[in-house]
């Protein structure tokens, strides 16, 4: 008993000795509350970094171009006084200054172009009114109607109307070569102003003038009435009702049927063929005022020949069709894109071969086309086995020599119209031969 008695009066007594120890080695240490919150700050950090702060970016002070033209003002006018030097270290003092004359020029010139590219960049960046200028409006028109599309339509109408077996009348080829044309830019123009917002997702369309508002849609319609109207009446009543009437559908069929198919259903293609295919037709109706085989066997040339075209420029064109958001065999089915476009190459060595069955082109026009039918398609057997952009690339830039050389061909082996006129006689005596023969 006295021994724990003991220790507890010498505990009692060494109590505010070790309080005041336990102080000192606070104070040496620093632990203070400021000591503990960081300690807990550090542990929240540690094991909770969703609650950890994130540094926010200081926001640029907003300041007017007002503002920022003085501040360059001032640091241009900026004057540095320079102290008296001796003779002794003039000459080194006249290198040195010279340095930084040319250090300041050379700064106070890159100073200068990088505002202006800032100026340019902010200047892109803002809205802008576009002003349309009398000088840029047949520019403008001539991207709005498709110019170079324009001028394919016409020559293949024109190719037409030179294969029709009747005398060459220069009069009414001028009138439907025009009305032609004026039907192939209303068609261009009214396609363009239903794809505007379509246009505008893809790079290759994305400079059309409707999608940079250039013009209005106002403007676009108007152009398109005022060269479809006359167009049509000029076919109608220039040429003939029917080659008129094929002008009428053909607009019909490219901006009501084929312009919202594109994004619905790759029959699009098949539609659009039918549409490049009626022109060289339209060209014979002007001449012959009739429906002919000859006039069917243009117009199917045609018809295929627009599918190694097509589908070797849409190959290459993929992305961007997929990004506008049109429905066609190259993003969808691209190994019947590659098909078709095969078939359609061989399609083309067996209506040149039908050429002469229906009497007319000689028997040499299937002999001189065989080679370069047989190189397309090779290209096109290329492109369906490879399938790749070098292969597409190849075979597109081939269909764009090819048909131009095959209607020269064509051309040059027609029959003439006096061997025909000859036949006709000759047809016309045998049957008053036979009918003399057989009266008594």
């Amino acid at each position: 008993g006295l021994f724990v008695w003991r220790l507890r009066s010498a505990g009692v007594r060494q109590v505010p000795c070790q309080f005041v120890h336990l102080c000192r080695i606070a104070n040496d240490r620093l632990i203070t509350f400021q000591y503990f919150n960081f300690l807990k700050r550090m542990y929240v950090t540690q094991y909770n970094k969703d609650l950890s702060q994130r540094a926010k970016p200081k926001p640029d002070s907003v300041v007017s171009p007002f503002h920022e033209l003085q501040q360059l003002d001032q640091e241009k006018k900026a004057v540095h006084k320079i102290s008296p030097v001796s003779a002794v270290h003039q000459s080194w003092c006249e290198t040195s200054g010279r340095n930084e004359l040319r250090e300041m020029k050379s700064a106070a010139g890159t100073e200068d172009s990088v505002t202006a590219v800032r100026a340019e960049s902010k200047e892109d960046r803002q809205w802008k009114e576009m002003k349309l200028r009398l000088d840029d409006l047949p520019g403008i028109l001539a991207r709005l109607s498709k110019i170079k599309l324009t001028a394919l339509v016409v020559s293949t109408a024109s190719a037409g109307f030179a294969m029709a077996p009747v005398p060459f009348e220069l009069t009414c080829f001028l009138l439907a070569s025009l009305g032609t044309g004026l039907a192939s830019c209303a068609a261009n123009s009214i396609n363009q102003f239903f794809e505007v917002p379509f246009d505008s997702n893809m790079n290759r369309t994305k400079n059309r003038p409707l999608v940079r508002g250039q013009i209005s849609p106002l403007l676009a319609v108007c152009f398109a009435a005022a060269c479809g109207v006359p167009g049509v009446a000029l076919l109608t009543l220039g040429v003939n009702p029917l080659t008129g009437a094929l002008g009428a559908f053909n607009i019909f069929l490219y901006t009501c049927c084929y312009t919202p198919l594109k994004r619905i259903s790759i029959a699009n293609t098949w539609v659009g063929a039918v549409v490049g295919a009626i022109p060289p037709v339209m060209g014979w109706t002007a001449a012959t005022g009739s429906l002919d085989a000859g006039a069917l066997l243009l117009g199917g040339i045609l018809y295929s020949w627009q599918f190694p075209h097509f589908n070797a420029l849409s190959w290459g064109l993929r992305e961007d069709y997929s990004r506008g958001g049109y429905c066609m065999m190259s993003v969808t089915h691209p190994g019947l894109c590659r098909r078709v476009a095969l078939r359609h190459c061989l399609a083309l060595i067996g209506l040149s071969a039908l050429a002469p069955v229906l009497g007319i082109t000689t028997w040499t026009f299937p002999l001189i086309s065989l080679p370069i039918n047989l190189y397309i398609s090779y290209l096109g057997f290329r492109f369906y086995r490879d399938a790749d952009r070098s292969s597409s690339r190849k075979l597109f830039f081939c269909s764009l020599w090819h048909l131009p050389l095959l209607l020269l061909v064509m051309f040059t082996c027609k029959k003439s119209v006096l061997e025909k006129e000859d036949k006709g006689d000759l047809l016309g005596e045998s049957r008053e031969r036979a009918m003399e023969i057989r009266l008594p």
